[in-house]
């Protein structure tokens, strides 16, 4: 057994399947019919797309059909993770000599024709991309050893992988969601009591005029009973899901930046009065949106055909007389501002987040420097 033999072209495509995955955090895409090629998706990389091509292509034409058909998935895999620019590499293993690669020029589809690692050397648009790619392909064990290295490799990668997962989707207790229930429901109680709701509220002139507080104060307002349950029942439903996957302090964080932002644009561009924690709730709904883009491999089908129509008609619904869609808008901006700011759970980069809090801050700043300066829509 130590002397097994594995074929040269099986050999190459676990040396790439092994860099892509373990040293690029590349991930399988299952495609239906597809036989003969692995597809591997990244959207943090320059090439959105890695095709390790094994069927023998024999023609031109054959390789024609494989382009067409590649950028046909490509379009179809673009939709599905939201993606606005994909550009995908295409690595054949076993491409027949008489076909000329030169021959090709294809918009967001790069192509190289491997033999042997060394191969990879002569693609100047692989190496800029992946610099180490040689380096990491390069192994001292042979056969069954070799073969044990790179399946070891890869499962260990993809067993953190699913640690990782389960850590994020595993429900918790939604501790913070109860108690911003009970907050408010306490809150209700006492504004209506002492007739204090007034005091508290949302308002341009008061805030201008020195009563800041109002801008955090107002989310934890309701108008009346029926106003209260819709929000805590929303406040439940969503709250619950996104406590879990964010975590309790971000979530926190999340909900009251959404709120804060949702209370700038409601006095940037309204006069009047305006109470409840809907603007936290869109934020909340931002949200998932944005983690749903991170984790789009597990969600992309829950956040295209419920959160965001559920978005869109909450936002119709807003349209109606009395209701301030300026503070679910400012906080749907604000709670995808926020998140990005506080972070996904083993996605976000520091890059990303600085420039979370930096897009949260202009934006805040921004409406609350006009309002104060009385560059106003109304």
């Amino acid at each position: 057994m130590d002397n097994l033999v594995i074929e040269h072209n099986d050999e190459l495509v676990m040396k790439l399947l092994r860099y892509f995955i373990s040293e690029k955090n590349y991930n399988p895409i299952v495609i239906k019919g597809i036989q003969g090629e692995i597809w591997l998706e990244n959207l943090d990389e320059d090439y959105k797309i890695i095709r390790i091509v094994s069927n023998y292509i024999h023609n031109n034409e054959q390789l024609e059909f494989d382009l067409f058909k590649t950028k046909k998935l490509m379009k179809m895999i673009k939709k599905k993770t939201f993606s606005f620019r994909m550009n995908a590499l295409s690595i054949f293993v076993n491409l027949n000599d008489s076909v000329k690669l030169d021959d090709y020029a294809e918009d967001k589809i790069d192509i190289a024709k491997i033999n042997d690692a060394d191969d990879l050397n002569k693609y100047n648009f692989i190496i800029d991309s992946f610099p180490d790619i040689r380096k990491k392909m390069n192994f001292k064990e042979k056969g069954l050893d070799l073969f044990a290295r790179l399946t070891g490799d890869i499962y260990i990668k993809n067993e953190g992988d699913s640690k990782m997962n389960e850590d994020v989707f595993t429900i918790k207790r939604p501790t913070i969601t109860y108690t911003l229930i009970i907050l408010n429901i306490i809150i209700y109680i006492l504004t209506s009591m002492f007739g204090l709701i007034d005091n508290f509220a949302v308002n341009r002139f008061y805030i201008t005029h020195g009563e800041a507080y109002r801008l955090f104060t107002g989310m934890f307002l309701h108008a009346n009973l029926f106003h209260l349950i819709f929000n805590c029942y929303a406040l439940y439903i969503i709250g619950m899901q996104l406590e879990s996957f964010l975590g309790k302090w971000k979530y926190l964080a999340v909900y009251i930046l959404s709120g804060l932002a949702g209370s700038c644009l409601s006095i940037f561009m309204n006069a009047g009065y305006s109470v409840g924690a809907s603007g936290a709730i869109f934020g909340l709904l931002g949200s998932l949106v944005y983690f749903g883009y991170h984790y789009r491999v597990y969600l992309e089908t829950v956040v295209k055909s419920q959160i965001i129509p559920l978005i869109i008609i909450n936002l119709l619904i807003g349209l109606m007389p009395g209701i301030d869609n300026w503070a679910h808008i400012g906080g749907l901006i604000g709670g995808i501002f926020a998140t990005m700011a506080v972070g996904v759970k083993y996605k976000s980069t520091t890059f990303e987040m600085v420039n979370g809090i930096i897009l949260y801050l202009i934006f805040v700043i921004f409406l609350l420097y006009m309002t104060f300066s009385g560059i106003l829509f109304n």
